[in-house]
C-alpha cells in the first residue's frame, strides 16, 4: 500500500505554506498554480507593494466596520491570493492549469473551510484559463471547482434577477 502523500494534498500542502507570508488579520489565503507537475507561480494576501499590510498597520478597516465576510472587497487593502498568483504567472502557462487554494483563520491558524474564490478573483480565474480550482477544506479533504462552470452558471447575474 502506498503510505505517500496524494499530489493533489502536495500542492495543498505547499499553498498552505504560502498563507504563512499572508498579511490580512482576519484570514490568510495562499495559492499556487500548477501545470504539468510544475509549479508556475505562487500568491498571498496582502497589500500591493510599497503600501501598508493591515498587520504592520495593526488593523484591519473591515474589522472595523464591522463589515460581513465576502462583502465590501473593495474596502480590503490586500491583493488576494488568486490574483497574486495570476499576476505573477505566464498566460500560456496557465491555460489548463490547476490552482490551488488554502484558507487560514488568521485568529486561530485553522484551516478555514467552505471557502473558494471571490467573485473578483472567479473573474480572474476564468480569463487567465485555469481549468480547476481546487481548495482545502481540511488537511485531508478538498473541494473542486471548474470554472468552466462560473461561466455557464454566472452566478453574478442571480442579483439582478435574471
Amino acid at each position: 500500500m502506498d503510505s505517500r502523500r496524494s499530489k493533489i494534498n502536495y500542492y495543498l500542502d505547499i499553498a498552505q505554506t504560502v498563507t504563512e507570508r499572508g498579511t490580512c488579520l482576519r484570514r490568510k489565503f495562499g495559492a499556487i498554480i500548477v501545470k504539468d507537475d510544475v509549479i508556475i507561480s505562487t500568491g498571498y494576501a496582502g497589500a500591493p507593494r510599497g503600501r501598508q499590510n493591515c498587520c504592520d498597520l495593526g488593523f484591519c478597516l473591515r474589522d472595523k466596520m464591522n463589515i460581513p465576510r465576502g462583502e465590501r472587497y473593495e474596502l480590503c487593502r490586500s491583493v488576494h491570493a488568486e490574483a497574486n498568483a495570476i499576476i505573477a504567472a505566464p498566460r500560456e502557462r496557465m491555460l489548463g492549469a490547476d490552482l490551488y487554494l488554502c484558507c487560514v483563520n488568521a485568529k486561530t491558524g485553522l484551516i478555514e473551510p467552505g471557502t473558494t474564490c471571490c467573485q473578483m478573483c472567479k473573474r480572474l480565474v476564468i480569463n487567465a484559463g485555469i481549468e480547476r480550482v481546487i481548495v482545502r477544506e481540511d488537511s485531508e479533504r478538498y473541494s473542486v471547482y471548474y470554472p468552466a462552470d462560473w461561466v455557464e452558471n454566472d452566478d453574478s447575474l442571480g442579483q439582478i434577477g435574471y
